[in-house]
């Protein structure tokens, strides 16, 4: 598998983790396992899900990652649905921003054992990568490991969305359009992606209050690999997280009685078990 040059390589999880998910997959038994990985911002899922592809290799089998993130919109499709429905949307994040046809069809051809390249998005170009040069997968694989920050989330209740919940949607959102839409994409065009995978592990933040600071780290070190090019300052950071707040919200009011399993984070993305105590390498 092709590693994605715009992700920090950051320390992984402890193997025994590693070694659990991937044993998870696989005993369901199906020719192409789908694991999904669930996790806010910065909370270490393209990690994750790269160590339980490495660690499927290591046995001999074929085994590669896609993110929710690489399905992304183009630019110019974001723009056409500002455009059309609400400014907001020009920015890539919250559900409505992605692909699905993309990424249902990539999809069904990895459950189908027909060749595909998987979709890459560049998040310092803020644009999909050219399909030229995408990942090849030519062969079936044993196992497609799925992640995403708000995969297996479902939509909130209407009610909920009558109060603005942070200053980006007072502010540009006062009318309750973009939210109210982005929650009917998620109920409506979500739920179908969310049938594509076998098992659901969540990585759970303490608390929505740590993600700010998580995804700087990550602005940080995607630029430092990449120092030529331009990047977002920690004020725009602090503007574009507030795009995710809502959904990141339900997921982590969610997701822990939805997901197969639930790893709990702290404030340092060390996973703890069940007495607290940090069980990460």
């Amino acid at each position: 598998m092709l590693s994605d040059p715009y992700m920090p390589h950051t320390p992984g999880f402890a193997q025994s983790l590693v070694t659990a998910a991937l044993d998870d997959a696989l005993a369901i038994g199906k020719s192409t396992a789908v694991l999904a990985i669930s996790g806010l911002q910065g909370s270490g899922k393209s990690t994750f899900a790269r160590q339980v592809v490495a660690a499927a290799q290591a046995r001999g089998l074929r085994a590669a990652s896609l993110s929710l993130d690489d399905v992304y919109l183009t630019r110019a499709q974001r723009q056409r649905l500002a455009d059309r429905i609400h400014p907001l949307l020009a920015t890539r994040g919250p559900p409505g921003t992605h692909d699905l046809p993309l990424a249902l069809a990539t999809l069904a051809a990895i459950r189908a054992g027909r060749p595909v390249h998987l979709p890459r998005f560049d998040k310092l170009a803020d644009e999909r990568l050219p399909a030229a040069r995408w990942t090849a997968i030519e062969e079936r694989l044993d196992l497609l490991v799925f992640e995403g920050w708000f995969v297996g989330t479902p939509a909130e209740a209407e009610a909920a969305l009558v109060q603005p919940l942070n200053e980006l949607e007072r502010d540009a959102d006062a009318a309750g359009i973009w939210r109210r839409w982005c929650n009917q994409a998620l109920a409506r065009d979500y739920p179908a992606l969310w049938q594509c995978y076998d098992r659901l592990w969540f990585l759970q933040p303490p608390d929505f209050s740590v993600i700010p600071r998580w995804r700087w780290q990550q602005e940080q070190a995607m630029q430092a690999a990449e120092p030529q090019r331009s990047s977002m300052s920690r004020s725009q950071l602090e503007r574009f997280v507030q795009f995710y707040e809502r959904v990141s919200r339900q997921a982590l009011r969610t997701l822990p009685a939805i997901a197969d399993r639930t790893i709990a984070l702290d404030a340092q993305r060390q996973p703890r078990d069940a007495r607290g105590q940090n069980t990460r390498r």
